[in-house]
């Protein structure tokens, strides 16, 4: 029964472990700039405390043992008696990859325990015996439910900061249910709902008691929030097996002596007249909480509820406002064939609704791509060190957001082009200063909206690509001849980097040197609906340019029939349509073109290229749909342009999903089925 109790919280602690797995991440990388700031240092002792702690509660023991290690090392360096090395900084970041190998075998199924942590554990303790760790604020309040109603002058002192920040400063005395089985596993739900409500100052018991399960059956939370305490209240008492919440607010005019380190404090005094505060180092710290703030910014979360919601449940909601956008369609038709004239402002009212639905549902499943950049500061500092080079990496526009799924899928291609980038890009320090550039190389990654979709553009300031020698190779591998070669400009061999297996690397390495670099990158964002870009020049340095669409799941299109078959296109690859007469088409080197805007404009005709027969291929005027890909503009001939709609995709399953040009289906108004186009894929294939 203990079991089966304690997976209702394995989600959230998962969640929980993964956010602090990154803060400590950005705070290593803070440290080892500076392996003296206490600040620093601080804040990385709390955030593995507070993962023993929710490890400890959970029943992961070689978690719980490794961040204690952790621990154990970082209040070794607070206390200045072991100052952190290089060695130690490797360890830290070693025991982090660990624990993020753990969480993601818990997350399949797995135990902690497949994970041997006891040489790491031994590692951080071999330099003499460590210390133990840091100890909760000393006992100077009464244990919970002591009944004492003062407040002393450092409980005034906070709240009269909290006031000042806009907060109320609230003591939240929580008592459980007698027949609580998990006491430790309730009092972690607390902390992290009052966390996410504002900012928790201390607790008594000490967290360790908390930790342990060594109090009773009630406990104190001191929160500042900017919630009512009705609100406080109510959302405590939804947690399981909590019978009580008392919420009363601390005054910070209130203020009674500060009581002594064992004694239970005294009553407040009616007059304002408290002894001088403690020094601040006896005062509670907010390292005291189980799960402190860790990283925010200005208080930015203070007073935001948020809910944790499982993606799967967000899957399936969208799937059922794609039936509804396919129903409100098919209904939308039904009554202009029936010419019902009375059931057009229902229909106009039901479509602003089932709009709104739509965009609320794709904006729940909108997060940052900081999501994903996140990862990339601790992956340039391991290829620095593995590569011997020094590149400085800058991300811009990390609050620019997608929908999860995009950001899912984008994550590895990322990671390919950051590679490339620091293995075949960058040159090392010597060779830059020896061409007159910095030492510290250029890796900028950036991320923007952009009409409909987001760009995402990875650029950095190294050696670029050199066409000749691409040329070369690709002459030797038989990719392309020698008279071609003679006519091609550089734009043009660059982009033969991008062709499948082809790879400029003069010796396979862990990085690199496979031929499925770019290729793979180039594949996935067409994948995906969007569009891949890539601009480079020799020692100067390369730009790769990535549009991706906001959601995979329902797009604006444009509805085309080629022959008797209706297509969609998706609107984030039109550039615009065109009607072209006949006799404005000329022929140009075997292939079909046409002036537009006094530019030319290469032709193909859709049906060939799909394998339908034109039946009126014969006419005066032709429809012409202008796509544009990367930096070239190309038009496909239809023999029909029906116009714009909203289309839900779906999957056409896995015996299909292969075919070429073909992203996936959609279910139209009239409850035919259309095929969606990959229209970028038609132009790599034909080129």
């Amino acid at each position: 029964m203990a079991d089966m109790d304690m997976s209702q919280y394995l989600g959230a602690f998962l969640d929980e472990t993964d956010d602090n797995v990154q803060r400590l991440d950005d705070f290593l990388l803070a440290l080892e700039k500076n392996m003296v700031d206490m600040d620093v240092i601080n804040e990385i002792f709390r955030a593995a405390h507070t993962l023993k702690g929710m490890a400890g509660t959970m029943g992961f023991t070689n978690m719980m043992g490794l961040t204690h290690a952790m621990e154990d090392r970082l209040d070794a360096a607070r206390k200045g008696t072991r100052p952190l090395t290089e060695n130690d900084m490797n360890l830290l970041f070693k025991g982090l990859d660990t624990l993020q190998e753990m969480a993601d075998t818990i997350r399949g199924g797995g135990n902690d325990a497949r994970i041997d942590v006891s040489e790491m554990v031994a590692q951080f303790r071999n330099e003499g015996s460590a210390p133990a760790p840091a100890a909760a604020p000393a006992a100077s309040a009464p244990a919970a439910g002591g009944g004492a109603s003062g407040v002393s002058s450092q409980d005034a002192e906070w709240a009269k900061k909290a006031n000042q920040e806009g907060s109320n400063a609230y003591k939240v005395h929580v008592t459980l249910s007698q027949s609580c089985l998990l006491k430790a596993a309730r009092a972690y739900m607390v902390v992290n709902r009052l966390e996410e409500m504002g900012e928790i100052y201390r607790a008594e018991p000490s967290t360790d008691a908390l930790e342990k399960e060594e109090f009773e059956f009630d406990f104190v939370i001191y929160v500042a929030t900017t919630s009512l305490p009705d609100e406080v209240k109510a959302t405590i008492e939804k947690i399981g097996d909590v019978q009580t919440a008392e919420v009363t607010e601390v005054k910070a005019d209130e203020a009674a002596p500060a009581p002594a380190a064992e004694a239970p404090a005294p009553a407040a005094q009616p007059e304002a007249q408290a002894q001088a505060p403690a020094p601040a180092q006896e005062a509670p710290k907010p390292a005291a909480a189980p799960a402190p703030a860790i990283g925010k910014k200005d208080g930015a979360k203070k007073g935001t509820q948020t809910v944790r919601v499982d993606i799967g449940r967000l899957d399936k909601l969208m799937n059922l406002v794609g039936e509804l956008v396919i129903s409100r369609a098919r209904i939308e038709r039904l009554v202009q064939e029936a010419r019902l004239r009375q059931f057009d402002e229902t229909l106009s009212q039901l479509g602003r609704i089932s709009g709104d639905i739509q965009e609320l549902v794709t904006k729940l499943r909108m997060v940052p791509v900081s999501f994903t950049f996140d990862r990339f500061p601790r992956l340039i500092r391991d290829l620095c060190k593995q590569l011997n080079k020094n590149v400085e990496l800058i991300l811009e526009g990390e609050d620019t957001e997608l929908d999860r799924t995009v950001i899912d899928e984008i994550g590895d291609p990322m990671v390919h082009l950051i590679r490339n980038s620091m293995d075949h890009g960058i040159e090392h320090p010597d060779e830059r200063k020896a061409i007159g550039k910095p030492e510290k190389g250029i890796l900028k990654i950036a991320a923007y909206q952009e009409g409909s979709g987001v760009v995402i553009e990875v650029s950095d300031d190294g050696a670029g690509i050199d066409p000749e020698k691409v040329k070369k190779k690709a002459i030797e591998r038989g990719i392309i001849s020698e008279d071609r070669a003679a006519i091609m400009s550089d734009d043009e061999a660059t982009q033969i980097v991008l062709l499948p297996g082809f790879s400029m690397a003069k010796q396979i390495t862990d990085l690199s040197g496979r031929g499925v670099g770019m290729d793979a990158v180039k594949t996935k964002v067409e994948q995906l609906g969007g569009q891949f870009d890539l601009v480079s020049k020799k020692n100067e340095g390369t730009h790769v340019y990535i549009r991706l669409p906001l959601t995979l799941a329902i797009v604006l299109s444009l509805l085309i029939k080629v022959g008797e078959e209706t297509y969609a296109i998706s609107l984030e690859n039109v550039e615009e349509t065109i009607m072209v007469r006949k006799e404005d088409i000329k022929t140009v080197h075997g292939e079909p073109t046409t002036l537009l805007r006094g530019e030319v404009l290469s032709l193909n005709i859709l049906g060939d290229i799909l394998g339908t027969e034109d039946l009126e291929r014969d006419r005066d005027e032709y429809p012409v749909v202008v796509v544009k890909i990367g930096k070239n503009k190309i038009g496909f001939i239809v023999s029909q342009l029906i116009g714009q709609q909203e289309i839900v995709i779906k999957s056409l399953g896995k015996f299909l999903s292969k075919i070429d040009g073909i992203t996936g289906g959609t279910i139209l108004g009239d409850g035919n089925v259309a095929l969606i186009l990959d229209v970028a894929s038609f132009y790599s294939t034909k080129g």
